[in-house]
């Protein structure tokens, strides 16, 4: 299952007529042999103009654009993952009959084999049929109105179905359900198209208060009857959805006057500043966060955000005075796990704890966190992470990259890149390792404490000129900053791995 998010200020290219009826003859028979005279016939002009159109408008053929739309068939069908799929046969119904060249040219443009896509939706599945925890959570929480999916009559049972899976997932990341649209803050609208393999479920989140559309989903259900739609497609939904509710409700709270502000509005404003990972933004949270638990010393993401902040001041060499911060961060840590929390906050305290070095127990509380919402990015990315602490670099691969497909239009999917970049570097692929990070820094580009990893993969890599360019970012950013001072910033990364760190930042040229 994939899925495309739409916004409102994305507008599909206009297409003639005849390139649009082509297009949907593929769509409609991307599993058998379709010829050009067919796709003429059925866009009513010669062969010839088809392909003229296709290259104007499209820059590609029509035979180019029928793989485009073969292999990224196979590409959604094969992160669905469904049990006892195979890779063989999801190359066959898609058209491409040929395994070996299905394999190579995969990996071409997806960076992957088929059969790694498909072992990663195992893990996550698996993930989601482990031992469940409640949600506990003492915080106001969103409250939010599934409507019924509209549907044809034939397909009721399995409109009835999905609403009932998305109502499970959804609970599962903390948001409070009513089966009355009037006494919810949000409504999730629906709809499905189509049938049997070529059914799509259209999913729209509507602000209420304001009838903004916060967010629009469209997903391929090849759906099969009733028991086809299962647990982690809803979670998968139930997570990309995240994003924008967080956001709307970031939102609220700064419309909300100051003189109601409450405890949770206040840590609500300071969460994209914690996200900003900058040292200007850390210092306008900690502001705001103190603000928070002034008024309710026990709301607990508050306290979460707090211990992460204080931690990103020591990690990213924002503070003079690392020891009171690593203080006070372990200390709103060990507050904050006192109190019922759901998955997001236990995610980040986790990230609190990996950044004071308590990997044990930061593994046991981003477990829980997936334990009660398996569709966690925020835990997915930090269990990756801790992987990558342990060495386990293809483990961490795994794990950060199902974040990314979970939510990548999250502010943090950019530090899973980091981790990605970082999980590389340790298993010595340096070129990887410096393509990844380099393009969370394109995402994200405030961050200059990833040249502290981009510029040694880029030198032990040979790319001597890119390396030279990243260190002068690092120093300009940091212009103090020497390879002695480096460890004090390093969440707990292996031994070798820091090493090697530093043997090429001194190499770069970083001062001694």
């Amino acid at each position: 299952m994939v899925s495309e998010r739409k916004d409102a200020s994305t507008s599909a290219p206009v297409l003639p007529r005849g390139v649009r009826r082509a297009l949907d003859a593929m769509q409609a028979a991307a599993g058998r042999e379709i010829g050009l005279s067919e796709l003429a016939k059925t866009a009513g002009m010669s062969g010839r103009a088809l392909q003229r159109q296709f290259r104007n408008f499209l820059g590609k053929t029509p035979v180019e654009a029928l793989q485009d739309i073969r292999y990224e068939r196979a590409r959604r069908q094969l992160l669905q993952g469904a049990p006892g799929l195979k890779v063989m046969d999801v190359a066959a119904r898609c058209g491409l009959t040929h395994f070996g060249r299905f394999s190579l040219e995969y990996r071409r443009r997806y960076g992957e084999t088929p059969s790694q896509t498909l072992k990663r939706q195992a893990t996550f599945i698996e993930m989601l049929a482990g031992e469940r925890h409640p949600v506990m959570s003492g915080q106001e929480r969103p409250t939010l109105a599934i409507g019924a999916i509209e549907s044809e009559p034939a397909q009721g049972e399995v409109a009835r179905e999905i609403a009932d899976e998305l109502a499970a997932a959804l609970a599962r990341t903390g948001v409070g359900l009513s089966n009355r649209t009037e006494y919810a803050r949000y409504q999730l609208a629906g709809g499905l198209k189509g049938a049997g393999a070529q059914t799509r479920l259209m999913l729209r989140l509507i602000d209420r208060e304001t009838g903004r559309h916060l967010w629009a989903h469209r997903t391929e259900l090849p759906l099969q009857g009733p028991g086809a739609f299962d647990d982690h497609m809803a979670t998968r939904i139930a997570a990309a959805l995240q994003p924008s509710l967080r956001g709307a409700e970031i939102e609220r709270a700064r419309r909300r006057p100051d003189r109601d502000v409450t405890a949770q509005d206040l840590a609500l404003r300071a969460l994209p500043c914690v996200l900003s990972l900058d040292p200007e933004s850390n210092a306008r949270a900690l502001d705001m966060l103190d603000r928070a638990m002034e008024r309710d010393p026990d709301n607990a993401l508050a306290l979460a955000l707090a211990a992460w902040a204080h931690g990103q001041r020591v990690i990213y060499h924002f503070t003079s005075d690392p020891h009171d911060d690593r203080l006070r961060s372990a200390a709103f840590a060990k507050r904050a796990l006192a109190l019922p929390a759901d998955a997001v906050v236990l995610s980040i305290i986790g990230n609190a704890l990996t950044l004071l070095h308590d990997i044990d127990t930061a593994e046991q509380v981003v477990g829980r966190a997936l334990a009660i919402d398996g569709g966690s990015a925020w835990a997915w990315s930090r269990s990756g992470w801790i992987d990558a602490y342990k060495g386990k670099s293809d483990s961490a691969i795994e794990r950060l990259t199902i974040a990314l497909e979970l939510a990548p239009d999250d502010p943090l999917a950019f530090n899973a890149m980091v981790g990605i970049g970082c999980a590389h570097f340790g298993a010595g692929r340096y070129g990887e390792a410096a393509r990844w990070q380099a393009r969370a820094l394109a995402e994200h580009s405030s961050s200059a404490w990833i040249h502290r990893t981009l510029c040694p993969a880029h030198l032990i890599a040979g790319a001597k000129d890119q390396a030279k360019r990243s260190l002068d970012a690092l120093r300009e950013k940091y212009p103090d900053l020497t390879v002695s001072k480096v460890p004090e910033g390093l969440p707990p990364l292996p031994r070798d791995f820091r090493d090697r760190i530093m043997d090429a930042l001194a190499q770069a040229g970083l001062p001694a």
